[in-house]
């Protein structure tokens, strides 16, 4: 069973929950500000410069993007209400965006790019709040997809950073940096049981760095010249309201790339999720809502500001699989990190000063792990022939795109150009395929009662029909019938202890036909405690504890094939898999 599966994972050092030190918190903080900043400036770097825009509004738009991202990246380790996903989930720049954002601020300025990233921002705004109406359109097969194509679109990227090293440079001065970078970095992840595996990608940097410093590719005149405090000048453009033909051209590219965003940082937090726990949990869709709300505020301070849209960076779940600290402390001092560089100009100078193979060398370890990481969201799922063919198909679709193989003739102009990039090419594939899926699929059985006692003569008589007009024979009746009395059960008692006085609740239960079975979905109202999360650990529950609370979870367990629970902000699916006659 799928909830069963889940297993101690003794690498990770500090849960979300458990604070390190002080100042080990910081210096990983620092350490992972240090690896993801120099990606923030580049991309926001790149539209301004590709855009014509002057070094005075260049160096605004950087310095906004950057502090953003920290304030984001502060809120988004705490749970606010429906903000935050309390986990180290890094914010950043979009470089989704980088094609659409160029052409805005080329067509026209800075005010027109803040007005389409502004609008652009309900997206995620919207997708928040009502994620669970798209609970079966954004899956953990299409997230996990769009994780493993993350990798694909960036590698480009990180090859061309192998070659930009200075003219003057020793010929294997960047194939030396970087694999020392590589190997130090490896070497201790590999190697190093205490400590000093926190200290990993840091050390690996240094080393890169040092090798390179050898050979004269870190940018000494670049530090020596920078002030140690500065504050940026605000070039705060304003927006465009004239609503002319260049937004109307613009408004539906701005629009899907928040979309590709939205999914994006979806996936980065179901990721984190799989890597911050030491036993494995469901995942929290209430998280997930926090995450893609916080993404949706940070785009609207990016398009006031006039700078490019944001997105979660997955690095965090690399590093989190490097070091094993998943602490919300280690968000929070990143989040500060971000903010104090943009008033520390020599700070910044020594990140960006950091030599491009060097760079290069240790985002190929993260990357690599990143992929990992997608793909065990998809295997998790419960990969069936049809997740299969989801993945599979999505994933090719956007290896094809990014690298022009796929009708190079007319896809690279489709769209104004959107679907070069292979995550958005691959990520739409998989919605699209989803949809289909979800259109083929049996009709639901529903049935839409009270929760309560007084509701279990109605849902076997549900039930009971349900089979029969299947073709099921008793046998399997008598297991609907039992699951949907148990899970009945589970529910009240939770109802009992978790949910406020006062009302009766709504409950639904559907039913369909599925491959060797039947799928039985519970609607209902918000409640605390994950029960998947409790299946899988009820072999660890006391002999003093009360048996009658876990009996119905016990005769489930046995009952179903698999139990997935995910919880939203205004309701909780609980989806039980019941196997078919032999």
């Amino acid at each position: 069973m799928s909830s069963e599966g889940s297993s101690p994972r003794d690498a990770i050092r500090y849960q979300p929950d458990e604070p390190p030190p002080a100042a080990l918190a910081l210096g990983l903080g620092l350490q992972l500000a240090v690896l993801t900043i120099p990606g923030i400036m580049l991309i926001t770097t790149v539209v301004m410069r590709a855009a014509g825009e002057t070094e005075a509004y260049l160096y605004w738009a950087v310095s906004a993007t950057v502090a953003i991202s920290g304030a984001a990246t502060v809120l988004q380790a705490f749970r606010l209400g429906r903000f935050g996903t309390g986990h180290v989930l890094v914010m950043g720049s979009s470089g989704a965006s980088i094609a659409v954002c160029i052409a805005a601020v080329s067509e026209g300025g800075p005010a027109l790019l803040a007005t389409l990233v502004f609008i652009a921002a309900f997206v995620p705004l919207l997708v928040a709040g009502r994620l669970s109406l798209l609970r079966r359109i954004v899956s953990p097969t299409v997230a996990g997809t769009v994780v493993m194509l993350i990798p694909v679109t960036v590698m480009p990227v990180v090859f061309d950073l192998l070659d930009k090293a200075p003219d003057r440079s020793h010929g294997s001065a960047a194939a030396l940096s970087a694999l020392a970078t590589v190997l130090v970095t490896i070497g201790i992840a590999l190697n190093s049981k205490g400590s000093l595996r926190l200290w990993a990608p840091l050390i690996g940097v240094v080393s890169g760095s040092a090798v390179a410093g050898f050979f004269g590719l870190y940018d000494f005149e670049r530090v020596a010249a920078a002030p140690w405090i500065g504050f940026p000048a605000p070039q705060w453009p304003g927006f465009d309201l004239d609503f002319g033909a260049e937004f109307w051209a613009l408004l539906p590219a701005f629009l899907l790339v928040a979309l590709v965003g939205t999914l994006r940082t979806m996936s980065s937090c179901v990721a984190v999720q799989g890597v911050s726990w030491r036993r494995r949990r469901a995942v929290d869709f209430r998280a997930v809502q926090g995450a893609v709300a916080t993404d949706g505020v940070t785009s609207l301070l990016s398009g006031f500001a006039g700078t490019v849209p944001s997105t979660a960076y997955t690095v965090s779940v690399s590093v989190i699989e490097l070091t094993g600290a998943a602490a919300r402390r280690v968000g929070v001092a990143t989040g500060l990190v971000f903010i104090a560089l943009v008033f520390l100009p020599k700070t910044f100078a020594v990140i960006l000063a950091v030599p491009n193979p060097v760079l290069a060398g240790y985002l190929a370890i993260l990357l690599a792990l990143l992929f990992v990481a997608g793909m065990k969201a998809v295997v998790q799922d419960g990969l069936d022939y049809r997740k299969g063919m989801v993945a599979g198909v999505a994933f090719w679709v956007g290896v094809g795109c990014q690298h022009g193989m796929i009708f190079p003739d007319q896809v690279p102009e489709f769209a104004g150009g959107l679907f070069r990039n292979g995550m958005i090419a691959g990520g739409l594939v998989a919605i699209a395929m989803t949809l289909f899926l979800g259109m083929t699929e049996p009709r639901r059985k529903r049935l839409e009662t009270e929760l309560g006692l007084a509701a279990l003569p109605e849902i076997r008589e549900f039930l009971t029909s349900f089979a029969s007009r299947e073709g099921w024979g008793s046998e399997m009746a008598a297991r609907l019938d039992a699951v949907g009395e148990e899970a009945l059960l589970t529910l009240i008692r939770d109802d009992e202890d978790g949910a406020e006085p006062g009302g009766r609740q709504h409950f639904r239960l559907t039913a369909q036909r599925g491959d060797g079975g039947a799928t039985l979905e519970f609607v209902v109202a918000p409640r605390g405690e994950n029960l998947q999360d409790r299946l899988a650990l009820l072999h660890n529950v006391s002999d003093e504890a009360p048996l009658e609370r876990e009996v119905s979870l016990r005769l489930l367990r046995h009952l179903a094939a698999s139990v997935r629970h995910q919880q939203y902000h205004d309701m909780d699916v609980v989806t039980v898999n019941v196997k078919g006659d032999e």
